[in-house]
């Protein structure tokens, strides 16, 4: 039986970059130069391994054929040599999977999981595991400029290429690249996401959100409007219903207030029944009005429940956000608002207490032409996370919670400060023992 070759040591791991690479001469067996590195080929794996180099591009005569890494007997930084004195000249096509780092990576901008942010990628690394060559790291680093020309550096800033997702804009390879990472991301860092990008970026970045229909409502409702707006013209009505009939109906109807005029009723009548209601109720309101905030989904009991069954009720309001659920609205036979009683107080207090004698029989409560700054300061008066929207018959219209209060009124120039430096985290060795795995490469500097 064959002993296994041993994995080669973290200092063993040959290093290659590819702005050295590149242009670099392809030698035949025999020793004649047969053509110019134009770009290598990695091969997305399934799982959460390091994408191994499967070939190369070369540049022979005006024209750019593949070469397979099987036929690579040696890869250094200025020469790649073959172990045949031939190639096939047949022009390359890119593979299912696929990803050329030059036309690809090199350049372009990826999305830095961790910080959830653009980064563009000034350098590849590779990595000899010993089973083979993997894209190990990229270098994120600008380089530094002398009178307008690149200043050679000695060192290099390198993070392990599983912190990243690359937007490359192949629609073949969009199968094999849509991976956890990103849908694991944050709806308001996604929306940031969107906002910083090119129409190009903006198109994969979609693309991937689009697999999960629910957190594509929760991006689209913290978007900046504008750029919803922007989003949704390059949609089809249908699509845009379908969107808008998952979003929260105040958000919804923010949106379609936004829409063209001639597409408003379209879009309209291609929304849920249920949702279509909603949504035409809260764009009777003023925009900066509790009516125009407010969120129409509410819970509610009555007089005779106990804590029990309101926190029964509560839990059972699984297509609710999660904000409209803090409180109980306690709802006379007549549908008059007679008091509220938080989540906490339900959860504390004995199961077969009866909500009428726990509850506020006397709430805040605001009517639907309150403005915003009325309704912000009755939130910091009373240390309320909701405020109950009530008609002049005290029947509930809806709630205002404080996120919507936030959203309103925090500046601007707040939403676009930059996010403060996240420490950066060195991870092991690569070697061909982690090449496959979800170990991280080195950093170097």
């Amino acid at each position: 039986m064959t002993e296994p070759v041993p994995a080669p040591s973290a200092a063993a791991v040959a290093t290659i970059h590819l702005s050295q690479l590149l242009k670099s001469p392809v030698i035949s067996e025999s020793g004649e130069s047969i053509g110019r590195v134009e770009d290598l080929i990695v091969r997305l794996p399934g799982g959460d391994a390091y994408p191994p180099v499967s070939g190369v591009v070369v540049g022979v005569g005006g024209r750019h054929v593949f070469v397979s890494a099987d036929h690579i007997a040696e890869f250094t930084a200025d020469r790649i040599t073959l172990t045949r004195n031939k190639v096939n000249l047949t022009g390359f096509e890119r593979r299912e999977g696929e990803v050329l780092l030059r036309a690809d990576i090199l350049g372009h901008r990826l999305i830095d999981v961790a910080a959830a942010e653009l980064v563009r990628a000034y350098d590849v690394e590779l990595d000899d595991t010993g089973a083979g060559w993997v894209l190990a790291r990229l270098d994120t680093r600008r380089p530094a400029r002398f009178f307008g020309l690149l200043k050679t550096s000695s060192g290099h800033a390198s993070r392990d290429w599983k912190a990243f997702e690359p937007l490359i804009g192949h629609s073949q390879s969009m199968t094999v690249r849509v991976s956890g990472r990103v849908s694991g991301l944050k709806p308001a860092q996604l929306a940031d996401l969107l906002e910083d990008a090119d129409k190009r970026e903006q198109g994969e970045i979609l693309d991937r959100v689009h697999s999960d229909p629910e957190l594509e409502a929760d991006v689209f409702e913290e978007l900046d409007p504008d750029k919803a707006s922007r989003l949704l013209n390059d949609k089809s009505d249908a699509d845009v219903a379908a969107l808008l009939g998952r979003m929260r109906a105040d958000d919804a109807a923010d949106a379609v207030m936004d829409l063209r005029q001639s597409r408003r009723r379209r879009v309209l009548d291609l929304m849920p029944a249920g949702q279509r209601t909603k949504v035409i109720t809260l764009m009777g309101f003023n925009p900066a009005s509790a009516g125009g905030l407010m969120n129409v989904d509410i819970v509610s009991c009555g007089t005779d429940a106990t804590a029990a069954q309101a926190v029964s009720i509560i839990a059972a309001a699984t297509s609710l956000q999660p904000e409209a659920l803090l409180k109980m609205h306690v709802l006379a036979e007549s549908g008059r608002l007679v008091g509220v009683i938080s989540l906490v107080a339900l959860l504390q207090a004995a199961p077969g207490s009866l909500v009428a004698d726990l509850m506020d029989s006397d709430p805040v409560r605001v009517g639907p032409e309150a403005d915003l700054t009325d309704v912000a300061l009755l939130m910091a008066d009373y240390n309320l996370y909701t405020i109950p929207v009530v008609d002049q018959d005290d029947h509930v219209l809806g709630v205002v919670t404080v996120d919507d209060i936030l959203e309103a009124t925090i500046p601007e120039d707040w939403r676009r400060r930059e996010p403060a430096p996240r420490p950066a985290r060195e991870s092991g060795p690569l070697t061909a023992e982690n090449a496959g795995s979800g170990t991280g490469g080195p950093a170097r500097s």
